[in-house]
């Protein structure tokens, strides 16, 4: 259905059904960077209606916090526009761009502009929309994602489960999932099967195929830190245009 995995450098769409696509678009973006650095980019009302990024919790569920580069802007449209110079950047592992609601800047033109960005650079880009309604966009895959029931038998609270949805896919053909997140392995697993070391373990093919992530060999930003906190933190300046001009992308 989906040819292997997520298409890499390419747009894909996650909406939230609840309040938990957050972390299954975190997961996504730590898939698609592999050894690089990946950044989230959330205006300051998303921070503070759904929560600061917790590099424990990161940590936690199998990542490395130091290649988190967090940008924080004021409105939704610096988002858009510091995204896109970010994907003028090929040595990025991957985008994780976070817009709440309907704002008139995210329109069909601005997610052409980020689809071919994504395009052109190779990196993939997940666009995380919160309180949301569908509308026309370029993206190459839309997801519906809202928590699922952990198995009777699993009293490990970091293993989360999703009912993931795929309601677009422009490459032809829609389906449903439900995937739990091994922290241990990194991989979306099906859960009701046995232990992953189990011959029998299937792995998603939506996110846990080695298509998704970026080719190795290029060395990671040199923003990542030494510590074990968020690699960096940036916050666009006041005197920031809020359409930056667009010289790679038409």
């Amino acid at each position: 259905m989906l040819g292997g995995g997520l298409r890499p450098g390419a747009l894909h769409e996650v909406f939230a059904a609840g309040w938990c696509a957050s972390g299954f678009a975190v997961l996504l973006a730590m898939l698609a960077a592999g050894n690089k650095s990946f950044f989230w980019v959330r205006p300051d009302y998303e921070g503070l209606e759904y929560g600061a990024v917790s590099p424990s919790g990161l940590a936690e569920l199998g990542g490395d916090p130091r290649r988190l580069i967090l940008v924080r802007t004021r409105k939704a449209d610096e988002a858009l526009a510091a995204a896109n110079d970010i994907l003028a950047c090929p040595h990025v592992g991957a985008v994780l761009l976070e817009i709440r609601g309907q704002p008139k800047a995210l329109d069909l033109v601005a997610s052409r502009r980020l689809s071919l960005a994504a395009g052109e650079s190779g990196v993939s880009t997940i666009l995380l929309r919160e309180q949301a309604i569908a509308a026309p966009s370029a993206a190459l895959t839309r997801w519906d994602v809202a928590s699922a029931p952990s198995r009777g038998d699993d009293d490990d609270w970091g293993n989360p489960v999703f009912d993931a949805q795929l309601t677009r896919h422009r490459a032809g053909g829609l389906g449903a999932f439900r995937m739990q997140w091994n922290p241990e392995h990194a991989v979306f697993v099906d859960p009701h099967l046995s232990q992953l070391g189990s011959a029998s373990r299937r792995h998603l093919a939506a996110t846990s195929s080695p298509s998704i992530a970026s080719q190795e060999g290029e060395e990671s930003l040199n923003h990542v830190a030494a510590s074990q906190n968020i690699g960096t933190l940036v916050a666009t300046p006041a005197y920031r245009p809020a359409h930056a001009p667009q010289k790679r992308v038409v």
